[in-house]
């Protein structure tokens, strides 16, 4: 059972890192569907620096590091959203494509060719992430990571930037209303670019807690094991809320849990069911979740609409 809550945690702080990714740009008014390009790029940069700091760096220096790597390589990578949605008006959901397609293509090929060159082959060796044990923590029988610290400080966040002060604010209506923001001051362009760019740091860092937490390894030749768009699916189930985001990526971490622990815990064996089943299980239960729910969601008004100064 301990196992089972352990893994919870793990999958639902990636889940909430990067729905909350996803609400701060669609509470702006753009579209983010590119969360999963934005998780492998942040977690690549994330590994890199770690993997060529040598082993007896400070672990402090060693978390550090990779955390800000991660961040800054998600932020540059979202700007990428920016300038196309934000600056140029392109279709929103065709970007965000693009940016999933490119990702894992560019993270194989740097991985492949560091690889190639290290060791002569081009296989990844999951030993390349050498520091997981400086992000985990015990309190009794328990392990937990670091990132669920920082996920739980982010909700936290993210709760009092929406609700509490005069940023938040402005920048949920640009996506409700972008026309009426810019008729009282509002900078529709630059809270937009703000909105993506805040969206690109918490993708990275979410993408850097997949590969230490979830993963443990860097080969992306499959992405983040959409991640990226489960996390869509978390943040819509939680009506773009962050306290509900955290309650869905619990239910949503929850099932995924099981591929994980179905062969640990007794009573999951003893149903003998095929793990490949457990693989699709919140897969399945988000097509579900969502066919009930997604009539009384109430997404940003204006998101996915480029905002043009003409039609006000």
């Amino acid at each position: 059972m301990l196992l089972l809550i352990q893994y919870t945690l793990i999958f639902a702080t990636v889940l909430t890192l990067v729905a909350l990714a996803g609400m701060f740009s669609e509470r702006s008014g753009v579209i983010n569907l590119g969360l999963e390009g934005i998780m492998v790029i942040g977690g690549l940069g994330g590994a890199l620096m770690m993997h060529f700091l040598p082993e007896t760096a400070n672990p402090f220096l060693v978390v550090f590091v990779g955390i800000i790597s991660s961040i800054i390589f998600g932020l540059i990578y979202s700007m990428l959203l920016a300038v196309a949605a934000v600056t140029f008006k392109a279709d929103q959901t065709i970007t965000g494509t693009a940016m999933n397609i490119l990702a894992p293509a560019f993270a194989t090929v740097v991985v492949k060719a560091l690889t190639l060159k290290e060791t002569g082959k081009a296989t990844p060796r999951l030993e390349y992430i050498t520091f997981h044990n400086y992000f985990v923590f015990r309190i009794g029988e328990m392990e937990f990571n670091w990132f669920f610290i920082l996920m739980i400080l982010f909700v936290a966040i993210a709760w009092i930037v929406l609700y509490k002060t005069k940023f938040g604010l402005r920048l949920m209506s640009c996506g409700e209303n972008p026309q009426a923001a810019d008729s009282v001051g509002i900078n529709v362009i630059r809270y937009r670019y703000i909105g993506v760019a805040i969206s690109g740091i918490l993708g990275g860092l979410g993408g850097f807690a997949f590969i230490n937490s979830a993963n443990s390894q860097w080969s992306f030749d499959y992405g983040v094991a959409g991640f990226g768009f489960l996390a869509l699916a978390v943040m819509i189930f939680g009506q773009w809320k962050p306290i509900f985001i955290l309650l869905g990526a619990l239910l949503f971490g929850f099932f995924r849990t099981f591929d994980n622990v179905a062969t640990s815990i007794p009573f999951i064996k003893d149903l003998a069911i095929d793990p490949t089943f457990y693989k699709m299980l919140p897969y399945i239960v988000c097509l579900v979740v969502l066919m009930f729910t997604s009539k009384k969601s109430r997404a940003p008004k204006a998101e996915g609409i480029p905002y043009d100064k003409s039609t006000r």
